[in-house]
């Protein structure tokens, strides 16, 4: 069984070759520094909107292009509510630049956990975790994905799911969220600039789901990095009102590291 793609065309180009030249020109837009970072923060909207902003943190990748073979996602559930966390058993996630496989051994290990289970319905057309997948394709040689989603979890789940699959230099986390949703802007970027504020802080207790959609796997890793004394930096805040104009409603999108 594979995962087919649920929002190509709509998020982000159904073209491969226009899909291509899209990433290729936000990533050649974002400063590669020589630091690769271990964990990524990156939004999840439609590429018009994020793709900079998602491209800041992905082209620093680059200098790990053959030594990443493994990223763990973790996104919020915009369409199905449960507990817990959601894996699935399909094979491979596809998109427009081909089939991305799924670590079903790393799945294995963290379903034994009694808030993990499998549930294909959330999946199926969340793009939380599909909009992540061509940045990877396009700045990694030959990987597997852990796909996770969350649903109502605590931070101890959350954090303990990312320690297990914490790995060494060969696995790459990836956190998907947006930040606020429809204020005006100048509102949006005084609420993400506090909300930016509070993740290098790592004060999860803080967060509160209108910060961040993805609040909940955002909470579980900083409550991982304090216990870990990791230092987490913004390195892009945007809204949807640079990218697209209209700033009488916008949405919030960051990008942070943890190296």
């Amino acid at each position: 069984m594979n995962r087919l793609p649920a929002v190509a065309g709509t998020f982000y180009p159904e073209n491969p070759q226009q899909l291509h030249q899209m990433l290729d020109e936000y990533l050649n837009d974002a400063e590669a520094t020589a630091k690769v970072p271990k964990v990524i923060i990156a939004p999840h909207a439609g590429y018009i909107y994020s793709g900079h902003v998602a491209a800041s943190a992905y082209a620093r990748l680059k200098k790990a292009s053959d030594r990443i073979n493994r990223v763990v996602i973790i996104g919020p559930s915009h369409r199905v509510a449960f507990s817990g966390l959601a894996l699935s058993k399909a094979q491979s996630f596809i998109t427009p630049l081909g089939f991305v496989a799924v670590d079903q051994q790393a799945l294995a290990s963290i379903a034994k956990l009694d808030y993990v289970h499998y549930f294909e319905e959330a999946h199926a057309n969340e793009h939380s975790l599909e909009v992540h997948l061509p940045f990877l394709q396009e700045m990694l040689d030959d990987f597997k994905i852990v796909p996770i989603l969350t649903g109502d979890a605590t931070p101890e789940q959350v954090s303990g799911v990312i320690d297990r699959l914490w790995g060494g230099d060969e696995t790459l986390i990836v956190i998907s969220s947006d930040l606020s949703h429809y204020h005006e802007y100048a509102q949006a970027k005084q609420l993400d600039k506090a909300t930016s504020q509070l993740i290098e802080l790592l004060q999860y207790e803080q967060l509160g789901s209108d910060a961040a959609c993805g609040q909940v796997p955002i909470n579980g890793l900083l409550k991982l990095a304090r216990e870990k004394s990791l230092v987490i930096k913004t390195i892009d805040l945007r809204n949807s009102g640079d990218a697209a104009g209209d700033k009488r409603s916008v949405v919030g999108y960051g990008a942070y590291v943890i190296e």
